[in-house]
């Protein structure tokens, strides 16, 4: 019997060929000819799944959007089965979103790239949009969790924070993109972990009611 063709992974070849490209060469590198290339495919089955360009760069924005998502949402389940402070297990979150090794690096490129086609491209803006939303949604979650177990004070409104949290995040991988090497002999994972604790130790000012007994950092 002939095989089955996989066609959810022949669209993630796809994307990571377009990424590749991206992160290389930069996006105005990316052709249909040159992914086809590069994914070892033909021009004509690219276009079966992909019509135009367009489509595929959205998909690709999708793909990588995704997988950051995806290593976020790890963190956090392991971090509830671990029963893991709140705020730990929301600076293990943020740090995903921080380009601290290659794949991460290639990932910030890649959606700086996008970010910056999407200032024309509605279309792209939307899942830039949607990412941003995301994270800050994540973080007002976070708080208000601390909230009901006594490691965030009663009153603290969730959504300043979420938006102080979320641009301290874009604005902290964006500076350890621009110099991996660190400062004064401090590398850029102590830097990153420390800017993070700080920032939640003005927010995660309690202890974790819940998880008091068992928390393990």
């Amino acid at each position: 019997m002939p095989r089955t063709a996989d066609h959810d992974e022949r669209r993630r070849q796809i994307a990571r060929s377009v990424c590749g490209l991206i992160s290389e060469q930069g996006l105005d590198a990316v052709t249909i000819a040159r992914t086809a290339a590069a994914a070892g495919m033909s021009v004509g089955l690219v276009q079966h799944y992909f019509r135009t360009k367009d489509e595929m760069l959205l998909h690709a924005f999708h793909e990588v959007s995704a997988a950051i998502r995806s290593r976020a949402d790890e963190r956090i389940r392991a971090g509830i089965e671990h029963q893991r402070p709140i705020s730990h297990v929301l600076a293990e979150a943020m740090a995903e979103f921080i380009p601290l090794d290659e794949t991460r690096r290639t990932e910030f490129r890649v959606t700086r790239a996008f970010a910056g086609r999407a200032l024309d491209a509605p279309a792209l803006a939307e899942v830039d949009i949607e990412t941003g939303r995301q994270l800050r949604k994540d973080i007002a979650q976070a708080v208000h969790n601390g909230k009901e177990c006594g490691e965030v004070a009663a009153d603290l409104d969730p959504w300043p924070v979420a938006v102080r949290l979320a641009a301290v995040t874009e604005g902290l991988a964006l500076q350890v993109y621009r110099d991996p090497a660190g400062v004064n002999g401090v590398s850029t994972a102590e830097l990153s972990t420390s800017v993070i604790a700080s920032e939640l130790a003005t927010v995660f000012t309690g202890e974790c009611r819940q998880y008091a007994k068992s928390a393990r950092v």
